[in-house]
């Protein structure tokens, strides 16, 4: 009987370690959130930069429509580069 024992050092313990593990689960899901938004921010940076700026000048009380009009040019640019046929052949040429 002494093997089932419900200690209150055995409770302590359990209760560490079911926290620790909450922590570590906490951990991957922050740590999968930052790559999935580095990733986003590489595809669509130059629409979401430009984005922002025009917000913080209107935030700040200045006119922010040349970026807001840059934000739009991006935008334009990446839906032509979607829109062109790649293949692994010409994987390397102009996929900056």
């Amino acid at each position: 009987m002494a093997l089932f024992s419900n200690s209150p050092s055995r409770r302590i313990k359990t209760a560490l370690r079911q926290g620790g593990q909450g922590m570590s689960e906490y951990i991957i899901i922050v740590a999968l959130i930052a790559v999935v938004s580095i990733g986003v921010f590489a595809a669509f940076g130059g629409v979401i930069r430009h984005q922002v700026a025009g917000m913080a000048q209107e935030m700040s009380g200045n006119d922010g429509s040349t970026e807001i009009t840059a934000a739009k040019t991006a935008a334009d640019l990446a839906k032509t580069k979607a829109a062109t046929q790649r293949t692994m052949k010409d994987y390397g040429s102009d996929n900056r």
